[in-house]
């Protein structure tokens, strides 16, 4: 399974005001250096909690269909379906009708089940190829409060570590907490 971002977020969940307003800085001289963290952190969170925060569309690649027929979409929440493709054994593309699968968008995890006999023999590698959109939405409104708190406390805790050294050793990159914080959000693993 390989899951690839095609559409990147828009726009980040955290403005460059809201991170000024956290660390006290009052200077515009590093706004390149704080929109670097504030895109780094919501990297970061994304990949922890393996959700969207803004909507973004993924592709996700699988080179067989499970016994079950159920897929499990890496990412949250997702929000819709685009389309759904399968490779036949000569590579020939077949787009699936939305008839040929159910999907469950409100699972944590999200799911999509084929219906049986639909897919016939695949290409050995990447025989499905599913297309859809993840986030909260496409204002940083929509993004969970706990959410865009983390993504500022890993702002605030990379911008005061910049050179990474403590006491003439190197620090670790996450803040105390972090992990405690973002757990509520944290997407299933089955």
């Amino acid at each position: 399974m390989t899951a690839i971002l095609t559409v990147p977020p828009a726009l980040e969940p955290v403005s460059l005001a809201q991170a000024h307003a956290q660390l006290r800085v009052s200077h515009t001289h590093e706004d390149a250096l704080l929109e670097r963290l504030i895109k780094a952190a919501r990297e970061q969170v994304e990949t922890l909690t393996r959700r969207a925060l803004i909507d973004q569309q993924w592709r996700l690649l699988l080179d067989e269909l499970p016994p079950d027929r159920l897929i499990r979409l890496p990412v949250a929440p997702v929000a819709e379906i685009l389309q759904v493709y399968t490779y036949d054994l000569d590579g020939n593309q077949r787009q699936l009708n939305e008839t040929d699968y159910q999907v469950d968008l409100a699972g944590n995890p999200a799911r999509l089940r084929f219906k049986a006999g639909v897919i016939g023999p695949l290409r050995d590698l990447n025989g499905i190829e599913i297309d859809f959109k993840a986030g909260y939405g496409p204002e940083a409104s929509s993004v969970p409060a706990g959410l865009q708190t983390a993504i500022l406390m890993l702002v605030g805790f990379w911008y005061e570590r910049r050179t990474m050294l403590e006491e003439t050793r190197l620090t670790g990159l996450m803040p105390h907490g972090l992990e405690a914080a973002l757990s509520p959000y944290k997407v299933l693993r089955i």
